[in-house]
């Protein structure tokens, strides 16, 4: 584990000044500096804009794995503001500006595509009030894709600031059964793999937390089969459904001691399934469970212990069976990797740069991200939020508000320029 999860907020005598790039003597002086001055005034003047962006983005339904429609639109909205795009083979759209270096290190700015819920039509996304957005993903992640295309307009063509080793990445496959499907490919299979230095994660709107534990996760379908039969005439036979729910409840109960110690993981059986009919005993049914852990070697005892207690939840519906047995299989259909940034990373002093000059109160902590992964592979890796204020995440009731949301935009714009220093060896 990282250990304390150390507040990030301005600096003080006690706080020893990040080290910045080559020719960097503080934020406040890159700030005020020329071309990236002008840039930071951007956000503030292009507002409506951007506003624009994010709600029409949002109209376009992107649930896990079915990304296309909204990865098209964004393609294109690269292409039109001058930054050279292709999809990846994992459905991922990548975005380059023109002359982009063709080796050495480059930085990655991300923002995941998909939804957990999607609007059945573009009306449900809507506003309320002056600046309320409301509906399926406007915080998660439409906050993050309005970002990326802010970011892709002020830096490009004619903005006179060296993008060449920056790559804009829209990707797929972050929510759910995604498993970060998207971002997987990109940091082990992509062409760009091997040359990524740094991960800049946006999801979300939060700038008052700074993922840099990332949450290991292992996902499993646990599917019981029985003989099925009539309600009445094969009364007492052996039911699936009265099985499953008998080893959730169990695993559940079992883990209540340790939940009110506050240990470090969490469980979560989030679909349940089975059945066909009210008179008819059920021949099958099957659970979804997602459980998470700070630590390896708890989130194992996790998955060890849903398979020790399914066992003998199916042992006791057998006993009092009359009539057949059901059996079980678990199959896992989704593993997210732990990782961490290590305290000494350049990176985690740029967050502490940016954000003290920004007077941004930020902590650090921990969660499951697409900074998962370049976080398990040792690269350095953050996910922030994107600016503005939301809530209501993965429900139907998901709102956001654009307030405030350039601070967000200008501590990005901020920490790729520090990135951007520090892999060309300094200012150009």
């Amino acid at each position: 584990m990282l250990g304390p999860l150390q507040s990030v907020r301005k600096r003080d005598a006690a706080q020893p000044a990040p080290v910045l790039p080559c020719g960097i003597e503080s934020v406040a002086k890159l700030a005020a500096g020329g071309k990236l001055a002008e840039a930071l005034k951007f956000f503030a003047r292009e507002r409506r804009w951007i506003d624009e962006q994010h709600l029409t983005v949002c109209r376009i339904a992107a649930p896990t794995f079915q990304e296309q429609a909204r990865a098209e639109w964004m393609a294109a909205q690269f292409a039109s503001l001058g930054w050279q795009v292709a999809t990846d083979r994992a459905g991922n759209v990548v975005a380059q500006a023109p002359g982009a270096a063709r080796s050495g290190p480059m930085v990655a700015l991300t923002a995941h595509l998909d939804t957990v819920l999607a609007p059945r039509t573009s009306g449900e996304i809507r506003v309320e009030g002056k600046d309320k957005f409301c509906g399926p993903g406007v915080a998660d992640n439409g906050a993050g894709l309005a970002a990326l295309l802010a970011l892709a307009k002020v830096l490009g063509p004619g903005s006179g600031i060296d993008v060449s080793r920056l790559v804009l990445v829209a990707n797929v496959g972050e929510e759910g059964e995604g498993n970060l499907s998207g971002m997987r490919y990109l940091c082990q299979n992509s062409a760009l793999s091997g040359r990524l230095h740094t991960v800049l994660v946006l999801d979300g709107p939060d700038t008052a937390h700074v993922t840099v534990l990332a949450l290991a996760c292992r996902r499993f379908e646990v599917m019981v089969n029985g003989p099925g039969g009539h309600s009445w005439s094969d009364h007492g036979a052996a039911n699936a459904v009265h099985a499953l729910a008998r080893a959730i409840t169990m695993f559940c109960d079992t883990r209540a001691d340790e939940q009110s110690r506050q240990w470090p993981c969490s469980w979560n059986f989030g679909v349940v399934e089975g059945g066909t009919t009210v008179n008819a005993i059920p021949a099958s049914a099957r659970v979804k469970v997602d459980l998470r852990s700070e630590s390896a070697s708890d989130l194992e005892e996790l998955v060890a212990s849903l398979g020790q207690v399914v066992e003998r939840a199916l042992l006791m519906e057998n006993e009092r069976a009359r009539l057949g047995r059901v059996t079980f299989r678990i199959r896992e259909i989704g593993s997210r990797p732990g990782g961490r940034l290590a305290e000494s990373s350049p990176l985690l002093g740029y967050v502490r740069a940016v954000d003290g000059e920004l007077c941004i109160r930020s902590v650090l902590d921990c969660a499951s991200t697409d900074a998962n992964i370049p976080l398990s592979m040792g690269l350095q890796s953050v996910s922030i939020g994107a600016g503005g204020q939301g809530g209501g995440a993965h429900t139907p009731g998901e709102w956001y508000s654009p307030e405030g949301r350039d601070l967000g935009l200008r501590r990005i714009l901020l920490l790729t320029a520090l990135l951007l220093a520090e892999v060309n060896g300094g200012l150009e």
